[in-house]
C-alpha cells in the first residue's frame, strides 16, 4: 500500500458551538481529561472509545504520552524548526514545559518568544493547535519539578548538551557516568542551563474529526479586554 492510500474515516462525534466552554483553557483541560480516561464523555462516545482502546491493548499497543505535544518554534532567520515534548502542565497562565534553555529550541525561543503547539489524540479523534507567547517559569519552579524527575533523568540533564555534536554514544554515557559518579549520594542540583516554559495562548483552535473530511474546527481568538472569540471555520 502506498503512503496516499493511508487513509481513514472519522466516525466517533461531531462539534457544536454550545459544546465549548467560553474558556479555551478550561475546554483544553475537558478534552485532555477525555482522552487520559480521567472524565467521562457521552455514552455512545464513551462506548466507541472503549472499544477502540480494548481492540489496542489486543494488539499491544498501549495508549502512551498522551501528554506528548509538537512545539514549533523559529530561528533568527525565520526558519521553523519542530519537534516533540512533553506537557507537565497547565494552569491560569498556560502550558508547561521544561527543557534544555542552551538547545536549539532554547535559542530559538531566546530570539522569538514566539511558539505553537500541537496535541494529537488519534483514538478519540480530536487535535489542539496552540499559538503564544513564551516565557520561562521561576527558578524555584524549575527547581520544584527537577526535583520530581528520576535521578536518572536529572543525571542525563547535567551530562547533556543537548543539540550539540558528539563522536559517539560512548562518550554520551562517560560522562553521564562522570556526573552519576560526582553526585553519588548527594542531591542533584538542577543546571543553570536547564528549566521550565510556559506558552501564554493567543490563539487556539479545536478540531474533532468528522466523515467525509468534513470536520468541524472551532477557533479562539484573543480580543480587547482579553475576551476570547470563538469562530467556526471551515476544514
Amino acid at each position: 500500500m502506498s503512503i496516499a492510500e493511508l487513509r481513514r474515516e472519522y466516525n466517533l462525534a461531531g462539534l457544536r458551538r454550545k459544546d465549548l466552554d467560553a474558556d479555551p483553557l478550561v475546554q483544553f483541560r475537558i478534552w485532555f481529561e477525555q482522552a487520559t480516561g480521567a472524565r467521562r464523555s457521552g455514552r455512545v462516545r464513551k462506548l466507541i472509545v472503549n472499544t477502540y482502546k480494548s481492540l489496542r491493548m489486543i494488539r499491544s499497543d498501549e495508549l502512551i504520552d498522551l501528554n506528548a505535544l509538537t512545539l514549533a518554534t523559529v530561528d533568527k532567520g525565520g526558519q521553523p524548526s519542530v519537534r516533540v515534548v512533553l506537557l507537565k502542565g497547565i494552569d491560569e497562565r498556560g502550558f508547561i514545559f521544561y527543557t534544555n534553555y542552551q538547545s536549539r529550541k532554547g535559542r530559538e525561543l531566546a530570539d522569538n518568544p514566539r511558539a505553537a503547539l500541537g496535541f494529537y489524540w488519534p483514538h478519540v479523534e480530536r487535535q489542539v493547535c496552540v499559538q503564544g507567547e513564551v516565557s520561562k517559569t521561576t527558578g524555584a519552579e524549575s527547581d520544584a519539578y527537577f526535583k520530581s524527575r528520576p535521578r536518572g533523568s536529572r543525571i542525563a540533564a547535567c551530562a547533556s548538551d543537548q543539540s550539540t555534536v558528539i563522536g559517539n554514544r560512548a562518550e554520551l554515557e562517560e560522562k553521564w557516568a562522570r556526573c552519576e559518579t560526582q553526585y553519588k549520594g548527594q542531591e542533584v542540583p538542577r543546571p543553570s542551563f536547564w528549566g521550565g516554559y510556559v506558552l501564554k495562548p493567543v490563539l487556539f483552535e479545536f478540531w474533532q474529526g468528522r466523515p467525509n473530511r468534513l470536520h468541524d474546527r472551532f477557533r479562539y481568538t484573543l480580543g480587547k479586554g482579553d475576551a476570547w472569540i470563538i469562530e467556526r471555520i471551515s476544514p
